[in-house]
């Protein structure tokens, strides 16, 4: 199972641009489409505390934001550190 959630909706052509980039930089992902299950909503809103906008990512269910942030996680290299880290 993917440690990454790349919560989207089948609309969003940022969500399409941050699946392009996972998949240039080899990190698996699932992919959670808030839009087709209320179930995804739900958690998608208690995890994001309310966020409006997609896509919304998570890491090991810790909430570390959208496209911005996730790109600016792998220009200062903690993505990888986080992709790395053991969740036992």
């Amino acid at each position: 199972m993917a440690r990454l959630k790349l919560y989207s909706t089948g609309i969003c052509p940022v969500c399409e641009k941050t699946k392009a980039l996972l998949d240039k930089w080899r990190i698996p992902f699932e992919e959670v489409r808030i839009d087709l299950d209320r179930a995804a909503l739900r958690e998608f809103a208690t995890l994001t505390e309310g966020a409006r906008t997609v896509p919304q990512i998570s890491i090991d269910g810790r909430w570390i934001g959208g496209f911005n942030e996730l790109t600016e996680l792998h220009m200062e290299g903690r993505l990888d550190t986080l992709m790395e880290q053991d969740d036992s």
